[in-house]
């Protein structure tokens, strides 16, 4: 698979880092509660099809990124920098 950094252009995947589920929303950092990190942090979907994903570039430029990808078959859609990047 090869992911097309907005910054570096077209890179293999193992120059990537997996961030996790984009679709999900982060609790505020002043949430305290327990429950609701350990949900963000350790429950996970495993969807079949197209998904958002957050990866990193570490063996580049270390943007992260926000890439739309088909589960099933890699194929790459978009590639995004989220916002305040």
């Amino acid at each position: 698979m090869r992911i097309t950094c907005p910054y570096c252009g077209a890179r293999d995947l193992a120059e990537f880092t997996y961030g996790g589920d984009a679709t999900q929303p982060r609790p505020d950092e002043s949430d305290l509660d327990a429950e609701r990190w350990a949900q963000y942090v350790f429950s996970r979907k495993n969807p079949r099809g197209w998904h958002q994903e957050y990866w990193q570039h570490v063996h580049g430029c270390r943007a992260w990124l926000k890439v739309t990808r088909n589960t099933a078959t890699h194929e790459i859609a978009n590639v995004d920098v989220p916002h305040g990047q």
